[in-house]
């Protein structure tokens, strides 16, 4: 008897797996680092007991374990230079390779640091709401707002665009409600 997630870690290791390494390529900048994060975000996902009403649904939440999974991975890297760094006494040099993604953009991607470049993702590349972003990497949604603010302004730069529209959400406050 077969359970309810295999079917859809079948149609993710399979027919959808090009669409999250190239999701993973956006994020890492390398193919070969994207699919290590497509199979460890796989595993994280698959490894519990989990419910998908629909493969859309497991797939959605493969995406945000993709960003999780870097998140966590850059962070242990950037520990590790450091360590590595102070017993060598010389500085670390700071950065993923960009072996597999050839366009300004994906440079530009690449100088941001992990949390901003995955906030960035996830609200324009995933359209993903505020909310569901800091939901999706833990923060708060005033840390994504200034998160993709600080992103979209150094990516203008990197890109040399002068007019920046504002990316900030306002929030109207209401009649009455003292503030």
């Amino acid at each position: 008897m077969a359970s309810t997630w295999e079917p859809a870690l079948h149609e993710l290791a399979g027919p959808r797996y090009a669409r999250l390494v190239a999701h993973a390529a956006v994020l890492c900048g390398d193919r070969a680092a994207a699919e290590d994060l497509v199979q460890d975000a796989l595993v994280r996902t698959f490894s519990k007991p989990r419910r998908f009403a629909s493969v859309p649904q497991a797939e959605q939440y493969v995406r945000l374990a993709i960003a999780s999974v870097f998140i966590d991975r850059t962070r242990r890297e950037r520990r590790e230079r450091q360590l590595w760094s102070r017993a060598a006494g010389t500085l670390a040099v700071d950065g993923p390779s960009l072996s597999g993604v050839d366009t300004d953009t994906s440079r530009a991607l690449l100088t941001l640091a992990p949390r901003v470049r995955a906030c960035i993702v996830l609200r324009f590349l995933e359209d993903l709401s505020t909310r569901d972003t800091a939901a999706a990497l833990g923060l708060s949604e005033g840390a994504v707002k200034r998160y993709v603010a600080d992103g979209v302004r150094a990516l203008a730069g990197e890109l040399g665009v002068a007019d920046v529209p504002d990316y900030t959400e306002h929030v109207p406050v209401g009649e009455g409600g003292g503030q």
